[in-house]
């Protein structure tokens, strides 16, 4: 790991072992005896871009079906209570992760409940009905019911023409959720959740032996199943800047601007990963000390990756001040985008923004629940062994890559405006 002003790259290293069961289940252990706990998680190649345009939401209506009950389990949370432990889930662009945490001692009571969740829910029609109605009310109330809550449906609509992160995890529209019946489920189920398209990482107080012969105990029974193809569907490069504006009923007026960018494992997403902390990250970045304090034209003004695996965007974004023009505002940040992209960063900022790079890294691989999500997520991406590389890749950036990584991102043609404003403004 990068470590401060020694310019030094520290041994740290996330130890594991792996293993891949007879039916394709990738089964990664990584021990830690700091605690009395184990986290079981599971994650599934599965996430909205995998879905059919015409049925989205479907990936995040299984992680609620899936908690209503398996084949053999008819309620996951009093299995896990009674356990000592606590479970959850969340779906992405990219994947569905689920993960059990509980005392050691009881680890098989999460290995027996996530292979019946593997198995299969206990698919029903009632049981369908309840869980649409859910889904459909979190889309109504987050969503299309909620301040600034259909962003990123606008956003990605407009910055997608082809690949499908140009949906959220929610799915275009309800209808989609609506509509689906207990065959379209049944059959999205056993073309995408399989133990030859996930990943199980048990991670904490146990050793790696114990784990496998465990994890074979209670998975290696589950059938291999054959995975619907994923079509690449790569987005073609942008050519034309695209703007849209629109009136909602929010308080402030606000504007989103994202450009393409690479994928989660390709050097550009590193390079501008610190790039978005130069702009936007601490009290001392370039947005918060020139535009939010000094010229006061924000009252919040960001710059942030969207982070999925495959090319996804990089987004700037800001809340006009009481009585300044939205696009007045909009026009100065991307002034100060383009002199941080056309001016060498000093060697002390960028080592200041490594330094709290590294520290968030640590932070995420303090505990062991967060070292089983990673890994687990690196694994479906490709290699697990990835987490122990990413101090390496952030230190190896230079004010070179800046400059040329920057100059490309932020070239013409490759961006996507959305002005956010407020009902009022058609009053005026």
């Amino acid at each position: 790991m990068w470590h401060g002003k020694s310019g030094l790259f520290l041994p740290f290293m996330i130890q594991f072992d792996k293993t891949i069961l007879k039916n394709g289940l990738s089964v990664i252990v990584h021990t830690d005896r700091s605690t009395p706990f184990v986290a079981v998680n599971v994650c599934y190649n599965v996430g909205s871009k995998h879905e059919n345009p015409n049925q989205t939401g479907f990936a995040h209506l299984f992680e609620h079906l899936t908690f209503a009950g398996s084949v053999h389990v008819p309620d996951f949370d009093t299995a896990v209570q009674r356990a000592g432990g606590a479970n959850n889930a969340f779906t992405s662009n990219d994947l569905t992760n689920y993960y059990i945490t509980l005392p050691a001692n009881n680890i098989e009571t999460a290995l027996w409940l996530e292979s019946d969740r593997m198995i299969g829910p206990k698919f029903s029609k009632k049981g369908l009905d309840i869980q649409k109605k859910v889904v459909i009310e979190e889309f109504r109330q987050r969503n299309l019911n909620k301040p600034y809550g259909d962003v990123w449906h606008i956003l990605r609509d407009l910055a997608y023409k082809v690949h499908p992160y140009r949906w959220p995890t929610i799915g275009l529209v309800p209808e989609h959720i609506a509509s689906a019946t207990l065959d379209d489920v049944k059959d999205f189920f056993f073309h995408h959740y399989a133990p030859n398209n996930a990943v199980l990482v048990i991670s904490g107080n146990i050793e790696s032996a114990q784990a496998f012969k465990l994890a074979e105990k209670w998975f290696n029974d589950i059938p291999y199943r054959e995975i619907a193809p994923y079509p690449q569907q790569t987005e073609p490069p942008q050519e034309v800047d695209r703007e849209i504006t629109v009136y909602r009923d929010v308080p402030i007026d606000t504007f989103y601007v994202a450009w393409h960018m690479g994928g989660r494992t390709e050097k550009n997403f590193y390079v501008l990963d610190l790039l978005s902390d130069i702009l936007s990250n601490g009290s001392s970045s370039r947005f918060e000390v020139k535009l939010v304090k000094e010229q006061k034209l924000f009252t919040e003004a960001d710059a942030y990756l969207s982070g999925e695996s495959e090319p996804g965007l990089f987004v700037a974004t800001g809340k006009a001040s009481h009585g300044i023009d939205i696009h007045v505002a909009r026009e100065k940040m991307l002034e100060e985008i383009m002199i941080t992209a056309e001016t060498a960063i000093s060697d002390y900022e960028l080592e200041k923004v490594k330094n709290r790079v590294e520290a968030d890294l640590l932070l995420n691989e303090i505990g062991y629940l967060e070292k089983a999500i990673q890994l687990a997520s690196f694994e479906i991406m490709g290699d697990a062994a990835e987490i122990n590389r990413q101090g390496q890749h952030y230190l190896e950036i230079t004010a070179s890559d800046l400059l040329e990584t920057a100059g490309w991102l932020f070239r013409k043609g490759n961006r996507n405006t959305l002005n956010y404003l407020s009902l009022q403004n058609t009053k005026k």
